[in-house]
């Protein structure tokens, strides 16, 4: 199976020349609600049933402990890179490739699990598309242990593991208007890790300075034998895009990879170029 990146020419010198894929803040991405729909939502179950339950003092302390820890959301932020399921997409093109003016690059969805399936805090997954976060198995979790008073004192523990759980389980919820991107995710969560897997980097604009964090893919693939090009099926070029077949071969053929040199292709979308 196949997983599709759509990106700009930036990017795609990132990845296939530099061998690096940044995985940028999700917290930051176009879905505004990204993470705090599902912790909200996590948040109200359990204090309805702490409410429903007459626990008023666990109530109160529960509401205080949310209140504390999404005032620090920025320290549960999560890192990803977002690929989807869906090959030459016109909203894909549209929405994240420039208006169709970049590239779609294609991964290996074997190939990408297995990159980091030692890694106990990046892993890749299907994002779900949900507006309720009812029946969730982490509402009962924290309603138990919130139950206890004890569990709010010293260093809250159990209800910091919880925490955790939670944050990460958000990083793949995402509000159901966004459901036609058919998204996997290949998701860093820094907070979950007892030692850091990946050294972040900053991206220096105009306007402003960018964290993210770089998955060096030579060093990934070596732990596989592989090389990029056995990562990577196929990149093709966007329906917008000025770019010359003939000179993107000629970068792919310079930086050493031929073989995906010869897996460049045009974009068949009948996406409207933009007017000047």
């Amino acid at each position: 199976m196949l997983l599709y990146h759509y990106t700009d020419f930036n990017a795609l010198n990132g990845i296939v020349g530099n061998a690096e894929l940044r995985l940028n803040n999700i917290l930051n991405m176009n879905d505004t609600s990204e993470m705090r729909l599902f912790v909200n939502g996590l948040r109200d179950n359990v204090l309805v049933d702490l409410k429903t339950a007459g626990l008023d003092k666990q109530f109160s302390l529960a509401k205080e402990f949310f209140k504390k820890e999404f005032a620090e959301e920025f320290h549960y932020s999560a890192y990803a890179a977002c690929f989807s399921e869906y090959p030459d997409d016109a909203a894909q093109w549209e929405r994240y490739a420039k208006g169709g003016q970049g590239v779609c690059i294609a991964f290996h969805k074997d190939l990408l699990e297995r990159l980091v399936e030692d890694e106990s805090s990046v892993s890749l997954k299907k994002v779900y598309y949900q507006d309720t976060v009812e029946g969730h198995e982490l509402i009962k979790s924290f309603t138990d242990v919130m139950s206890d008073l004890s569990s709010f004192e010293g260093e809250q523990t159990e209800i910091r593991k919880l925490m955790n759980e939670a944050w990460i389980s958000s990083a793949a919820f995402k509000h159901p208007s966004f459901t036609s991107e058919n998204e996997v995710r290949l998701i860093y969560t820094p907070f979950s890790a007892e030692e850091a897997a990946v050294k972040p980097k900053y991206h220096i604009a105009w306007d402003r300075i960018k964290k993210y964090y770089p998955l060096d893919l030579n060093e990934l693939c070596a732990k596989l034998g592989i090389r990029i090009s056995s990562l990577v099926d196929r990149i093709t070029i966007g329906p917008a895009s000025p770019q010359s077949l003939p000179i993107l071969q000629d970068y792919l053929t310079d930086a050493g990879l031929k073989i995906l040199a010869d897996r460049v292709s045009l974009s068949k979308c009948p996406l409207r170029k933009p007017t000047t």
